[in-house]
Formats: C-alpha cells, sequence, structure tokens
C-alpha cells in the first residue's frame, strides 16, 4: 500500500499548488492588469525497471490568462491601458527584460518612471527617465511628451518613446513576481503598430464567480485524496491482520 500512498501525497500536493494559484487569483482581483494565473496537471510515469504502471499528477502555474481586463478611465495623464495582446516592457529586479499589462505609472523624486508595483519602465533608450516637467502626456504610440519647467505650453517635446512588444508568434511564462518572460530566455520584439489609452487603466481579468466554483472543486478533490489514504491504511491493516499467527 506505501505505493498507493506515495500516489496520493503527490496528488495532495498538487491540489495545494492548484488551491494556492486561485487564493492568488481572487486576491489580486482588484489589482491593475493583474492575469489569472491557470495551473496545468501533468503525468509523470515512474521510471524503473519493469512495467511503467503508475504515474503521479504533477500541477503547477504554467501561464495565465492574456485575455484582456475591463478598461476604466481615470483621467489621468500617468495612466495607460495597452490594446490588443500587446505589453509594457519593464526592468525585472535581477535586471532582465520582464513584461507587464499594468499602466499605472508612477515617477519617483529623481524622475524615473515605474509601473505601480515599483518595476523601472523601459523607453526606446532604456529605463525611462523625465526632467523636471510642467505637465507629462503619454500618446496613442507610446510616445512620450513633456513639457519643461518654466517652458511654453504650447511646444511640448517627446523625450522617449515607451517599449511597447507584440507576444504574437512566442510563448511567454509568468514568473513569481508577476512579470511575463519569453519562455527559455530571450526578448520580445518592440511593436511600432501598438495602440494605447491615456488617462485609463485595465483592470484584472479574474473572474470571481469561477474563482469560487474552482476553490470548491478543489477543496473536494482534497477530501478525496485525504478518504484514499485512510482506505489505503485500512487495506494495509487488513493485510497485517492476514499474515499474524494465530496464538
Amino acid at each position: 500500500m506505501d505505493r498507493m500512498i506515495h500516489l496520493n501525497l503527490r496528488a495532495m500536493q498538487g491540489v495545494l499548488n492548484r488551491q494556492t494559484a486561485i487564493a492568488h487569483n481572487m486576491a489580486n482581483a482588484d489589482t491593475t492588469g493583474f492575469k489569472a494565473e491557470i495551473v496545468t496537471a501533468q503525468a509523470k510515469y515512474l521510471e524503473g525497471k519493469g512495467l511503467q504502471s503508475r504515474a503521479t499528477v504533477n500541477e503547477y502555474v504554467l501561464t495565465a490568462d492574456l485575455n484582456p481586463g475591463a478598461v476604466k478611465e481615470t483621467g489621468r495623464p500617468l495612466d495607460i491601458a495597452i490594446g490588443g495582446q500587446g505589453m509594457l516592457a519593464v526592468q525585472a529586479p535581477n535586471g532582465d527584460e520582464g513584461y507587464t499589462r499594468r499602466g499605472d505609472l508612477m515617477m519617483t523624486e529623481s524622475g524615473l518612471v515605474t509601473t505601480g508595483d515599483g518595476h523601472p519602465v523601459l523607453g526606446e533608450g532604456g529605463p525611462l527617465t523625465l526632467p523636471p516637467a510642467d505637465s507629462v502626456r503619454i500618446a496613442e504610440d507610446g510616445g512620450v511628451w513633456i513639457v519643461p519647467a518654466g517652458g511654453n505650453p504650447n511646444q511640448p517635446q517627446q523625450v522617449d518613446r515607451l517599449r511597447i512588444v507584440s507576444t504574437a508568434g512566442s510563448e511567454v511564462v509568468k514568473g513569481e513576481d508577476t512579470l511575463f518572460r519569453v519562455k527559455n530566455g530571450g526578448v520580445l520584439p518592440s511593436n511600432p503598430d501598438a495602440r494605447l489609452r491615456s488617462g485609463a487603466l485595465e483592470g484584472s481579468n479574474v473572474n470571481m464567480t469561477e474563482a469560487l466554483v474552482d476553490m470548491i472543486e478543489t477543496s473536494r478533490a482534497y477530501e478525496t485524496q485525504v478518504k484514499l489514504l485512510t482506505t489505503a491504511k485500512e487495506m494495509d491493516d487488513g493485510g497485517a491482520s492476514v499474515m499474524q499467527l494465530p496464538r
């Protein structure tokens, strides 16, 4: 029965991974630009001598639902909503290039532009840093225009262009830092045809109703594995009692 028990334990771990992903999705139902994580189950056969008749279940976050979320108007100049399947390039904590749909841009005291969760935004010339300005505007094509401090409001200047990339034809995966990256490394190409809406934000695409149903199903799946463990113990106890010698 030890084989059955080990298979149950692996299945329970997979169910816990699925439950963690669902809880993470529910916790980010109101997070700007958040993409719901998708847990994928795969059967992995145990290798060894003899027939490969047993398989464990591995469940883990493979990617995310890339369908767009609802867009709402905010009127804030640094808020952007990216159209289509494009993504905004940012600098990951390890220095690599990552991608996000989060468009609540902020500006630090030094002029560095970051996303709402602190990742530096990349322009065509590297991390986007703005000089002191009376106003900032982001155009539909991603161009960043400013009116320099004390400058003529009728003569704005373009300082850079947001690096909006295309995911078409590329496989992207979601990391633990919520950023997307190209699977097996690499960078995505810039999309010169990308369009965005300034003064608007894309919300999370998490469907709370589906998440609650998935949570209930996951809890029942865990209970089923617990019952199978109990059954395995009863079978083991029954086999041991048969082998006992009579006094």
